[in-house]
């Protein structure tokens, strides 16, 4: 059985009760992406979106302790209502990127990775699919348990 250091990208899937332009909605729109990302006891003070290839975004997800952490990417390629492929880096407020190490996370992440989400319409429902690729095996485990975590909330506030 394969574990998920085993595995050179984290792959997760969630179906949702919610429409594909809800869902779509929720990653795309500044405020509403706000009321969900980020793990359990996070908040998002700060979502900046602009969905367009070359396009940037700039998150901050804010700790339960008040620690911010920035995260910033470049739009890659986009079929609105189906799929964003997005780089994805740790950065400070700029948009600059940073090492993970600054934010005490290993230094094994490399300075950008790449993700991609699809959005698939099944009966009403939509099946979510986030591939996040590049992150190093010993952060994997915790990535994933951030990723469920952020998609708890949204599916909390989808229903």
């Amino acid at each position: 059985m394969k574990t998920l250091h085993d595995i050179k990208e984290l792959t997760i899937t969630r179906t949702f009760d919610a429409s594909r332009e809800l869902v779509w909605r929720a990653w795309t729109e500044p405020e509403f992406f706000k009321r969900w990302w980020g793990p359990k006891d996070f908040t998002t003070p700060y979502a900046r979106i602009d969905l367009r290839i070359d396009g940037k975004y700039l998150n901050c997800m804010r700790s339960p302790d008040g620690k911010d952490y920035w995260s910033t990417g470049t739009y890659k390629e986009i079929v609105p209502m189906e799929k964003i492929v997005c780089t994805d880096s740790f950065s400070d407020n700029q948009g600059n990127i940073i090492s993970a190490a600054l934010y005490s996370m290993s230094p094994d992440f490399p300075p950008e990775m790449l993700m991609t989400v699809t959005f698939e319409e099944s009966y009403g429902k939509t099946n979510l699919t986030i591939t996040h690729e590049g992150l190093p095996d010993s952060e994997k485990e915790m990535c994933a348990q951030g990723w469920n975590e952020s998609l708890d909330k949204l599916a909390k506030l989808l229903t």
